[in-house]
């Protein structure tokens, strides 16, 4: 197949993406061509278009990179895949050859790739990828929802069981409820904790309630925020999972921490937070960080999913066409639902 398609380009730094129509892309070695069925518009997306964040491929670029797709052809060698498969494509594409990759931590591998930022991504019809990395999609999942598993469901199962290592009993505190972090409270909640859900929303705390959170909180500000986590649940929790990004909501995380605690990072921020360091050393706390997931997790999360131990239903709020996925960006600039996603 060659020919033209439409895609939602990034010519220029700015708010914008731009409807073309370009070349369709074609399979080369090791590669498949997937018709796009669905693609979420995650926080990252707009952090290249709103906050100045350069994307690692020069533009133009097409982004996207929470991408469910059927195949449509394959490159020469590939058998992983077959035309017609439907699949997932993680965002995270490792080199699977380093000291990293080969020691389980492919999610840091200093050489990887990042569908819509390294290469194009699925803000389009079709997107090229590497066909070793593809995942199959089981019939019960539907790819508009399902296609959200790429990240937003897969970066918080990696944040709460692979580094902030959430146990049974613990009292764990979730510090922003967005796309990522309602989905933080399902798998604390999985997990066995008793969760704190944290965020200035009250829709999306009456969410997190229903997806597993034991207490809600409105925080009118940091102090008063942490004196009610002490106040619910004494000396404060064992666990805060920080999934906003901001200096203040880091600085806020770590005022909830019992001593012995554990403030994970998930949010990005470029800025610095200030954190006492002779309270680290007295208290003995931990500081984690945590980006994406391992790409051996992902069949896990997609067999959680599966068999409906963790709800996409509530975390897709909206749907919108290619033509119009600047609705998608505004839902994330007015902090509207938890994810939208793309429909080509």
């Amino acid at each position: 197949m060659s020919g033209t398609m439409r895609a939602a380009v990034l010519r220029d730094p700015g708010p914008s993406l731009h409807l073309e129509t370009v070349p369709t892309p074609a399979p080369g070695p090791g590669e498949a061509r997937l018709a796009v069925l669905a693609c979420g518009f995650c926080h990252t997306d707009l952090h290249y278009l709103d906050h100045g964040v350069a994307t690692a491929k020069p533009l133009p670029i097409i982004l996207g990179h929470e991408i469910a797709g059927q195949v449509d052809a394959i490159g020469p060698g590939v058998r992983e895949v077959s035309v017609g498969d439907r699949v997932l494509v993680p965002a995270v594409l490792p080199c699977g050859r380093c000291e990293f990759c080969r020691t389980g931590r492919e999610n840091i591998c200093p050489k990887m790739r990042m569908v819509g930022n390294h290469i194009d991504g699925g803000f389009a019809e079709f997107v090229v990828v590497p066909a070793k990395d593809l995942l199959a999609l089981p019939p019960e999942i539907d790819p508009v929802r399902g296609c959200i598993i790429a990240d937003a469901l897969t970066t918080p199962y990696h944040a709460v069981v692979n580094r902030a290592r959430i146990r049974p009993g613990e009292r764990v505190a979730v510090v922003g409820c967005g796309g990522v972090g309602i989905n933080v409270v399902q798998f604390a909640a999985l997990a066995g904790a008793r969760v704190v859900a944290v965020d200035l929303n009250e829709e999306k705390l009456a969410v997190a309630r229903r997806l597993g959170a034991r207490e809600v909180i409105h925080p009118g500000d940091a102090k008063e925020a942490g004196k009610e986590v002490r106040r619910l649940l004494g000396d404060g929790v064992d666990a805060v999972l920080e999934v906003v990004g901001s200096p203040a909501t880091i600085e806020l995380s770590f005022s909830m921490l019992r001593r012995g605690g554990r403030l994970c990072l998930v949010g990005y921020s470029s800025a610095p937070a200030v954190l006492p360091a002779h309270r680290v050393m007295f208290l003995e706390y931990t500081i984690i960080g945590s980006l994406g997931c391992r790409p051996a997790d992902y069949p896990r999360v997609i067999e959680l999913v599966r068999e409906g131990r963790i709800q996409l239903d509530p975390v897709v709020t909206a749907e919108v066409s290619l033509e119009e996925i600047g609705m998608a960006a505004d839902h994330l600039r007015r902090g509207e639902g938890f994810r939208t996603v793309v429909r080509p």
